[in-house]
């Protein structure tokens, strides 16, 4: 045992005595299996709050070690750990994370054979093993809820704690029947966990899982790093294109709204020489598992998915995430833009929209197989995610405040580093109410654009629309400046496009009170021409200097032998170790196994495993 220890915390600006066996425990946890000195904020008071028995909602941003709130604890209590997770493959990740780092860890899922299954509960059963990865399917049945009541239980933790509200009934059930949890097993402390939850999802957690009882620690969701653009649709695959080209080289994300679209995107992208992979339900889970782990272990591979991938995926160079439609809500873009830029490098998140994604989100809400209330809960979360495609200023400023945050412009977004006017539109938009009015508010944007811009189509003709006193009126403006009027009247909600009929536009209160001179209206008339916004440096997240040229080529060598490494034994790269370790290493350059051990993230396992042959290149080095 260690004896009175000082240890510096990174959540204070002073250095605190630790006295407590507790304490002393959750530092030798943290050093001797993780390798590192310090916890991240937030982390200490989750884990004291676990080892004390009380329940705990932990809303980190995505890379600052939600894991570890409950793996510490997991290893200091008694008992094992149960950790709910939504995805095989996230499992499978964190399992072989843990192994590596000397962890009895492991998970019963459906991608095993029954027989390795049925080994795992037996060292379950026999107390061989510390945490037990589950997903809710699998936990909320009565057989196995009834083997766990059996056994000495010292924590649940249920990741990605967010689809408790997010994913209705009709979706994954199970994730609304963990509220049953705290009743199940009392007096074991539950923590859920989450880099993604507003106000109205926090409250949601707290009164399902925990009924109000509950510690609660909200890491703000600034990523700076991130460089943040919205652009409206024209030429989608030509966007997406410049895009993807402009991080030739550079590991990405693109993410689309259906299989369909993954496949065809992923094709195109490799026509036009990017190495590119679909990933989405529809495949095979074979073929799933092949292209994440080219993903996760080859540079320069770009995913095209759906929401199906990405979710605890632990990739730290991930350049790029584009949409190329649009999100269902603002947790859902931050969710996903969350994937890039891990290590702290420059990251960029690129996002079209455009009407029929306004249109496709609402069916989606309105087919949805739930109540009154959520479906209104969701509209106000997409209307929530258009104010913010729409915002006037600093889009980083739009999306921290939604998150209850408030912050300076960040510089570092479309709208901060290529302003754009916005101009008076208020009496082009009541030319066009008017002509939505007269036509009966049951016709989509194609038909009152030829109207108001006097087009005799058969359409007109037939139904006498070409007698009406305005048309014509907005001949001057082409099609393209109209259909981004009304996307920008429909996003700040003068319009909304009726979704139970057949997609017609209908004018709001707020858009009666513009037609009436009491609203103006403000847009932007160039945005389907705005430029990306140019890059500023930002600085890696990483403490210390930037590396040095030498270093840089070190660490180039570093990441192949990783690579390697991952290879041989089938696991994603950054399992062995994160860049940061990595990044640790080029600076440090340890020559024998106690230098080796003062690395961030080498724990004893891992100094066992692969001290040498990270040492081996290391003394190999010129440096």
């Amino acid at each position: 045992m260690l004896s009175h220890p000082t240890y510096q915390l990174t959540n204070v600006t002073h250095r605190m005595q630790i006295n407590t066996p507790d304490a002393i425990s959750k530092f030798q946890i943290l050093k001797n299996v993780f390798g590192f000195d310090y916890f991240r904020p937030g982390q200490e008071q989750v884990i004291d709050a676990l080892l004390a028995g009380r329940h705990a909602l932990a809303v980190m941003p995505t890379g600052s070690g939600k894991s570890f709130c409950f793996q510490v604890p997991a290893l200091m209590r008694d008992g094992l750990a149960i950790v709910v997770s939504p995805l095989v493959a996230l499992m499978q990740d964190q399992v072989a994370a843990l192994k590596l780092a000397g962890v009895a860890a492991d998970s019963i899922n459906s991608a095993k054979d029954r027989s390795d299954n049925v080994k795992i509960w037996h060292r379950v059963t026999d107390g061989n093993l510390k945490i037990l990865y589950l997903a809710p399917e699998r936990l909320m049945t009565d057989r196995m809820l009834s083997a766990l009541g059996n056994l000495n239980i010292s924590l649940i933790a249920i990741d990605e704690a967010h689809c408790i509200s997010q994913w209705g009934p009709s979706f994954r059930p199970e994730y609304e029947m963990l509220s049953n949890l705290r009743m199940r097993f009392p007096g074991i402390p539950i923590v859920a966990l989450t880099a993604t939850a507003d106000s109205v999802t926090r409250a949601d957690i707290v009164d399902k899982l925990f009924d109000g009882d509950v510690e609660s620690t909200v890491l703000g969701f600034d990523r700076p790093n991130i460089r943040l653009s919205v652009e409206m649709k024209r030429n989608w695959k030509s966007q997406m294109l410049a895009t993807v080209k402009s991080h030739t080289g550079n590991s990405g994300i693109v993410y689309c709204l259906s299989r369909k679209k993954t496949e065809e995107t992923a094709n195109f992208l490799c026509e036009n020489g990017i190495h590119a992979l679909p990933y989405h339900a529809g495949m095979s889970a074979n073929d799933r598992d092949a292209h994440q782990n080219l993903f996760m272990t080859e540079p320069g591979v770009v995913i095209v998915a759906t929401i199906a991938f990405g979710m605890g995926i632990d990739k730290s160079d991930v350049r790029f995430v584009f949409h190329a439609d649009l999100p269902s809500s603002i947790e859902a873009y931050y969710q996903e833009i969350g994937r890039a830029g891990r290590d702290g490098a420059p990251a960029d998140a690129h996002m079209l929209y455009g009407l029929a994604d306004m249109r496709m989100r609402r069916a989606f809400i309105e087919g949805e197989d739930s109540g009154p209330d959520r479906k209104r809960r969701e509209h106000q979360r997409l209307n929530a995610l258009l104010g913010y495609c729409e915002a006037p200023e600093c889009r980083r400023r739009t999306l921290l405040d939604y998150f209850g945050e408030t912050s300076i412009p960040c510089g570092n977004c479309d709208l901060c580093l290529n302003p754009t006017d916005r101009i008076d539109g208020t009496e082009d938009a009541q030319i066009l109410l008017k002509v939505i009015r007269q036509t009966g508010e049951l016709y989509g944007a194609a038909h009152i654009i030829n109207v108001i811009r006097g087009r005799k189509t058969e359409k007109i003709l037939k139904a006498k629309h070409d007698q009406l006193t305005t048309f014509g009126q907005g001949a001057s403006h082409k099609v393209q400046e109209w259909r981004s009027i009304i996307r920008q009247l429909v996003a700040v909600g003068f319009l909304k496009i009726d979704i139970e009929g057949y997609g017609g536009i209908k004018i709001t209160e707020k858009g009666n009170a513009l037609e009436n001179g009491h609203e103006t209206f403000q847009y932007y008339k160039d945005t389907l021409k705005r430029a990306p916004a140019k890059s500023k440096k930002s600085r890696p997240i990483d403490e210390g200097d930037p590396l040095t040229e030498p270093q840089s080529d070190l660490f180039g060598k570093l990441k192949q032998l990783r690579l390697r490494l991952a290879k041989d034994r089938n696991i994603p790269a950054y399992v062995i170790f994160p860049d940061r370790s990595l990044i640790d290493m080029a600076r440090r350059q340890p020559r024998d196994q106690t230098e080796f051990a003062q690395v961030n993230g080498v724990g004893a396992a891992k100094l066992r495993e692969f001290a040498e042959p990270f040492l081996q290149k290391i003394n190999e080095s010129d440096t």
